[in-house]
């Protein structure tokens, strides 16, 4: 079994997720492939088991965090060292999974490491419309001003974590925004990350969680949401200072 898993959450993805898990396959072959299928109604699931991915059935449709949460049980129960998400869409592209892998093990402080196709705006691709930019540079502003540190792409869902990133996710991981709180979630539990540039492709199949007709009461959900993420109350976790500490007696 590989140290490295690639989460891949599918919602009837059934057209397109054979050939994301063969291009995750060819791009970034010391990662096992795992698709979450988000209780498809087409052949999601036969599609990523013809393909030779690992697949997990969820019952019924939970939304992608749910979806993800699932991944990282999964990971942390089989002692995955890394996990990365590569949406099962086509939005993702795997040939960057290399490239998140170095940033994350070229520092040994980091804990995540997030796709943005802001970073370079000029190498960005697919940024999708203007009033989800606008909203999207919102939800920046008031992540990077929480978190204290230059947040770009906050609605990413291209991003790498360690292993402590693996079993603060399987323990608590949001359920309503996931890509926007995931990162609070970090900065709340004093694990670091860091964006990375990456050029992201239009979505192949499927439709947006973010309705694109109601861009607005969106940008308010979200917002109302970090703050209340801000608040409430977190299972534990080990303590930074244990993480370090176990960081340099595994010489990792």
């Amino acid at each position: 079994m590989s140290r490295y898993l690639a989460i891949v959450p599918a919602f009837n993805e059934g057209e397109i997720i054979a050939r994301t898990v063969e291009e995750i396959r060819r791009c970034a072959p010391n990662f096992d492939v795992l698709v979450v299928d988000d209780g498809s109604r087409d052949r999601t699931a036969a599609s990523a088991a013809a393909a030779s991915a690992k697949v997990l059935r969820l019952p019924f449709n939970v939304g992608i965090g749910g979806a993800m949460q699932s991944g990282y049980i999964y990971a942390l129960e089989r002692r995955y060292e890394v996990a990365v998400q590569v949406d099962g869409d086509g939005q993702h592209d795997p040939r960057y999974i290399d490239d998140l892998l170095l940033e994350l093990q070229g520092d040994a402080t980091l804990n995540m490491v997030t796709g943005s196709r802001f970073l370079e705006r000029e190498r960005g691709g697919h940024r999708s419309t203007a009033s989800r930019r606008a909203g999207i540079g919102i939800f920046a502003r008031v992540v990077s001003l929480v978190t204290r540190q230059r947040v770009t792409d906050p609605t990413s869902g291209f991003r790498m974590v360690d292993r402590y990133g693996i079993e603060l996710f399987a323990t608590d991981y949001p359920h309503d925004y996931p890509e926007v709180e995931a990162i609070l979630l970090m900065h709340a539990h004093r694990l670091r990350s860091r964006e990375i540039p990456v050029r992201m492709r239009p979505r192949t199949t499927g439709v947006s969680s973010i309705s694109s007709g109601q861009p607005l009461y969106y940008m308010v959900k979200v917002l109302l949401a970090i703050f209340v993420s801000l608040f409430r109350a977190r299972p534990e976790v080990r303590p930074r200072e244990e993480r370090q500490a176990l960081t340099l007696e595994r010489g990792v």
